[in-house]
């Protein structure tokens, strides 16, 4: 047990040294995060091995859009551009097992996160459930185009991709509020922030590229036809 234990720890500090820190994530409160969260505990047992692994991981068996943990230097990089603080409402979109959820609400005041799979509400559930975490809310529910039962939200997180950015989504956010979402269709996909500026102005930037699996029910972007 102690040998398992020890190689648990040995994978784990190998990810932060070998895939976060040279993926950009060097925020110090974001690192001991990492360290300290127990990633594992959150991943499906037959994909046990692969907590660590830089790839999405299935959460259940035949996978459909969105039912992936997103890989770990991912996952790090949103938190750190999101830069939650101890007074924001936080929503995310696409709970899956509830990991990305329980890291945001170290950092957060509350975590409101939605899941269209009635099944991994319930993983969420449970895994949060038996981490202690206790200010995060589990909904199921379709929130691709936002989630406005607990909005105007300091934050937002869309743990999945969107080919567009849902006006309504964006008008969830409160002036002054940020939100992290990776925009685009594959294989041309770009991770913005977005920033409300005013009650009618947005400032929008690209952060880096990456592919990642679309939400269910996403907008589609529309297609000329000649």
């Amino acid at each position: 047990m102690a040998a398992v234990a020890m190689n648990t720890e040995k994978a784990r500090f190998n990810m932060i040294q070998q895939q976060i820190r040279p993926g950009g994530v060097l925020d110090p409160d974001v690192l001991v995060l990492l360290n300290e969260f127990k990633r594992e505990d959150f991943v499906p047992a037959e994909y046990k091995e692969l907590a660590f692994a830089d790839i999405e991981i299935p959460l259940k068996n035949g996978v459909k859009p969105g039912q992936t943990l997103l890989a770990p230097r991912i996952e790090a990089r949103l938190l750190q551009e999101l830069a939650i603080k101890n007074t924001d409402k936080v929503l995310e979109i696409g709970a899956g097992s509830g990991y990305m959820a329980a890291l945001l609400a170290a950092k957060a005041e509350f975590v409101y996160t939605v899941e269209i799979d009635p099944e991994l509400v319930d993983q969420a559930r449970r895994n949060l459930r038996q981490a202690n975490v206790t200010n995060v809310s589990v909904d199921l529910g379709d929130a691709s185009q936002g989630w406005d039962l607990y909005a105007p939200y300091d934050a937002i997180v869309v743990s999945g991709s969107l080919p567009v950015l849902p006006d309504t989504l964006l008008r969830q956010l409160k002036i002054g509020g940020r939100l992290i979402a990776v925009v685009g269709e594959a294989p041309s996909m770009e991770v913005q922030r977005v920033r409300r500026t005013d009650e009618n102005a947005f400032s929008s930037e690209n952060l880096f590229e990456t592919v990642l699996v679309p939400l269910v029910n996403a907008t589609r972007q529309k297609k000329f036809v000649f």
